[in-house]
């Protein structure tokens, strides 16, 4: 990288691993000398360097999800130079935009891992600040969730109600923890769609109203002449 420019780069791990990171300097760096290497877990130093021709490394056994987090190499010398790591659990993907359905209708939302193969789901809904995990046995006739594959799960709320409405979140478990991604349900009522029509509806009444009273005035006025 470039003075003043991390480098920052994702590292996706679902299961234990043993994993190897290297920062190697740039080819147009060559003639920084007396670099100084410092890597760094979070705030805290690690001292196990693995040292070779302008390329410096730090192997690592990650159990379990305390192994996870930021790990990043600084160079020093003539200019300051360094690279970030972010070890993580697999991202999952729900729908992006905002599920929008009436009062009474069915909805489904949908939950993905690419690439890696969750060992179990879950859905919750937030209720204020606390999230509800959704059991859809104890409530049959309101959710049923199911898994389409090991990577895929729906879950469908049946006779949606404005209480439907609000944040639902579905959770993917792998072996070095678990990864949440949340969507958003709006219920409307069927008088939204209604509401121009009735406006027009009501506009025109009114018009004909005063079409009416004008020609009863007319007739009336007539007469009296």
């Amino acid at each position: 990288g470039v003075s003043g420019a991390p480098i920052e780069k994702n590292v996706t791990l679902d299961s234990a691993a043993g994993i190897e990171l290297s920062c190697r300097l740039d080819n147009k760096y060559f003639h920084l000398k007396n670099l100084q290497v410092v890597w760094k877990r979070g705030n805290e130093i690690i001292r196990h360097v693995n040292k070779t021709e302008n390329s410096w490394s730090i192997q690592l056994r990650i159990l379990d999800s305390s192994n996870l987090g930021s790990y990043s190499c600084t160079l020093k010398g003539e200019e300051e130079i360094s690279a970030t790591f972010h070890l993580q659990v697999p991202k999952i993907k729900g729908r992006e935009k905002p599920t929008v359905s009436y009062e009474g209708d069915t909805v489904v939302m949908i939950c993905k891992s690419y690439v890696y193969t969750p060992s179990a789901w879950t859905w919750y809904m937030t209720n204020g600040s606390e999230q509800i995990a959704i059991n859809d046995s104890l409530l049959p006739d309101k959710y049923a969730i199911n898994k389409i594959s090991a990577s895929v799960t729906h879950l469908k709320i049946l006779k949606l109600t404005k209480e439907d409405e609000g944040v639902y979140s579905c959770e993917a478990a792998f072996q070095l923890g678990k990864s949440k991604e949340e969507q958003k349900l709006k219920v409307l009522s069927f008088m939204v769609p209604l509401k121009p029509f009735l406006a027009i509806v009501a506009e025109a009444v009114i018009l004909v109203t005063i079409v009416f009273l004008y020609e009863l005035y007319s007739k009336k006025k007539e007469k009296c002449a």
